[in-house]
């Protein structure tokens, strides 16, 4: 008989539960992400808007509309910061002609008075070689596979704060055409052509948004605000088919801001779409953002010909995101996950369509070789706010461009790399490289804060949502399948109704049943250690010593395990009672009621950042794990560590009394897995948990993506190995 330690068990799991491949055997896999502030600095307030690269895939060209600045990217192993040039105004799209980039600028003075100028870059001397007026605000540029046109959107967009954004609000807008073909950029010619007058919505106040040329050299353009989308041929400037992009009912969306994510709604609604795309000269396809009364959370493929609908996607976009943990519930009652970009390329012998949600922080990637039966294939987490999408064929790659810019809240700017492999994901996810890491057959899930092993069970853990979902529930996660997946749930009731706490720990139980560390708020709301039962109703809240509980702030209980007879909790902060760096592991003996207390020595922090504690698990009856990390993402982060405290020779005190300070031990550096595919550094890995038995344990964790509300929204799953 040949036996297999459990180690190697998992592996061997791991590696038969790999998803279906991709087209052949193909996927992409980040490899990079860059802050965009690397080109200036980090105080500074940046975006990465629309991206553009030059023929060979080496130099990328990212507008930077806040600082009046176009900046320049390095893309090889790495995305490496080259440098910015300053525009004359807010530059809004790009894109690349030879050695030349062309820059559409907006100058506008007003929202009634709009300006725009057309901007030639040498990109080999980095200068400005030729301007043109536009004669409004331009929006979105695109030039034609032959370099002998550029078509231009003058959206001359509308003031929301006027009659709430209705339209018509003139001046109307307009497409610009460049003939490039034969001259110098100085004498290249520009030809208005007008498109009033060929919507239902607003006829007289169209407002181009998106363009896209096709190999006919026919452009293209949505007029978002009134659901209509033009094509334009470019040799004579002549409209040669208009149609509405009409509505679309979908069934099976959330559509309340509740905390719940439960797609059991339909709503009918304009597509109003963004971004548009051409499959080939005969299909587009649109993502269907919505603006001012629309938004159908689809993107839509079209007969360009007819105007006729061939693919809707119905829900599908909403349920990638619930099921890859990245679902934005603070937008179900608006546009949910919100499609704006959209790309469409040719890498080898397969033609993929890109598409981005703006709100749930993903890129969808679709095989297109049969383009009115598009396949879905996999989905890429993204920074904040997915703008451009860049596919760059010659070099095997993706760029997103994300726009969001937050220093405050430790959100940047950024452009990521996805480059096509074939290497298989799960061989990827054994060193946390590659996405997803964790995923669910469509049970909704995020904010992973706690996480425990179960007894017995050396396959599965359990997390529990905190107060970013109410109520509170039981997540079953299965670590062997790869990605992990979320297979089962269990909602909390006390008194026989659902209940919602903010739950940051728990603790399975021998023989069934949790503990749970519900963190408090320093005022109204009691930390509180929480006993459930296997069904998942409350049994008994367990509240801290008067004496203790008094001197709480709002960073309160952050874990909790069992450690043979006795329950530990983990606070994540100096409370008032403890001395300057220093945090408190509580112990509670459910045999006696008793509660006793450690001083835990936090790390000192860097200059602007604090360090806290998130998670406590048990190795052994006589050894704690303790997640300890600093509040930074990105660069920022420096500090997400797990340590090990030994519990022999300590000797916890009543409340009051001056509490021992445990020693504690480096186990485990989490950055390098954090940023092990290139991603930024997240701020809370908040769970860990133990699977396996004695030299055959291993450590997993899991990341909280705070629900999306101003973070970037990643569900992460690590695979820390043996302890």
């Amino acid at each position: 008989m040949v036996r297999l330690c459990a180690g190697l068990v998992a592996s061997v799991l791991i590696l038969s539960a790999a998803p279906a491949a991709a087209t052949g055997s193909a996927r992409f896999q980040r490899f990079d992400t860059m802050p965009v502030f690397r080109n200036s600095a980090a105080a500074e307030h940046t975006a990465a808007e629309i991206a553009a690269a030059t023929a060979d895939g080496k130099l990328v060209v990212y507008t930077d509309s806040p600082a009046r600045r176009i900046g320049f990217a390095k893309a090889g192993q790495k995305l490496t910061p080259d440098g910015v040039l300053p525009m004359p105004g807010e530059p809004t799209s790009v894109d690349i002609l030879g050695g030349l980039a062309l820059i559409a600028v907006n100058t506008s003075k007003s929202h009634a008075e709009p300006s725009g100028q057309l901007v030639v870059v040498d990109l080999g001397r980095r200068a400005i070689v030729a301007t043109h007026d536009l004669g409004g605000q331009p929006d979105s540029i695109d030039i034609s596979k032959d370099g002998r046109y550029a078509a231009i959107a003058i959206e001359n967009e509308r003031d929301e704060d006027v009659n709430d954004g209705e339209i018509p609000q003139l001046p109307a807008g307009y497409l610009t055409i460049v003939d490039l073909a034969g001259r110098t950029p100085s004498a290249w010619q520009l030809r208005e052509v007008e498109l009033t007058g060929i919507t239902q919505v607003a006829p007289s106040d169209p407002e181009p948004e998106y363009v896209s040329i096709n190999g006919r050299n026919q452009v293209a353009v949505t007029l978002q605000e009134n659901n209509h989308i033009a094509i334009v041929d470019l040799r004579s400037g002549k409209v040669v088919r208009h149609f509405s992009a009409g509505t679309a009912t979908v069934r099976g969306v959330d559509t309340k801001d509740d905390g719940k994510i439960a797609p059991t709604e339909t709503i009918t609604a304009a597509r109003e779409p963004d971004a548009v795309a051409w499959l080939d000269d005969r299909t587009l396809a649109t993502a269907d953002e919505g603006d001012h009364v629309g938004g159908s959370r689809t993107w839509t493929i079209f007969d360009a010909s007819s105007g006729d609908v061939v693919f809707s996607s119905g829900n599908e976009l909403d349920q990638i995101a619930i099921k890859q943990g990245q679902y934005p519930d603070g937008r179900s009652d608006n546009k949910g996950v919100e499609p704006e970009g959209l790309a469409v390329a040719t890498f080898g012998h397969d033609r993929y369509a890109f598409v981005g949600m703006e709100r749930a922080n993903l890129v969808a990637v679709y095989d297109v070789n049969n383009p009115r039966k598009p396949r879905f294939l996999q989905a890429l987490p993204t920074g904040v706010g997915p703008e451009g999408l860049l596919p760059i064929p010659a070099t095997g790659t993706l760029v997103v461009s994300a726009e969001e810019d937050a220093a405050s809240d430790g959100i940047r700017s950024s452009l990521s790399g996805y480059r096509l492999t074939r290497k298989p994901l799960a061989l990827s996810l054994a060193h946390n490289q590659g996405t997803p890491s964790i995923v669910s057959d469509g049970i909704g899930f995020g904010a992973l804060s706690g996480l425990s092993g179960i007894p017995g069970n050396y396959r599965d853990v359990v997390s529990i949502t905190d107060a970013a979902y109410n109520p509170t529930r039981i997540l079953t996660i299965d670590t062997v399948s790869a990605p992990a997946r979320v297979r089962r749930e269990l909602t909390l009731t006390k008194d026989g109704q659902p209940v919602g706490y903010d739950g940051e720990g728990i603790a399975a139980r021998k023989g069934g049943g949790y503990w749970l560390a519900v963190e408090g708020d320093g005022k109204q709301k009691p930390n509180l250690l929480v006993e459930v039962a296997a069904s998942g109703a409350v049994v008994r809240e367990v509240p801290l010593p008067e004496a203790v509980a008094k001197t709480a702030t709002s960073n309160g209980f952050e874990g909790v395990t069992v450690a043979g007879e006795q329950v530990w909790l983990a606070v994540q902060r100096e409370w008032k009672a403890d001395k300057p760096g220093q945090a408190t592991l509580a112990r509670y003996t459910p045999a006696t009621g008793e509660w006793a207390f450690v001083a835990y020595p936090l790390d000192t922090p860097q200059a602007g950042a604090w360090i806290g504690l998130s998670e406590v698990t048990a190795l052994n009856d006589h050894t704690l794990l303790i997640l300890e990390r600093d509040n930074q993402r990105g660069d920022a982060a420096k500090s997400k560590k797990v340590y090990r405290v030994d519990l022999r020779g300590v000797t916890p005190v009543a409340a009051g009394a001056e509490k021992p300070l445990v020693s504690k031990t480096l186990a485990k550096d989490l950055l390098p897995a954090l940023r092990a595919d290139g991603a930024t550094a997240h701020d809370k890995p908040e769970g860990l948990a133990v699977l396996g038995h004695g030299p055959f344990q291993r450590l997993v964790g899991v990341v909280d993506n705070d629900g999306l509300d101003d973070a970037p929204g990643e569900s992460v799953f690590l695979r820390l190995g043996r302890i």
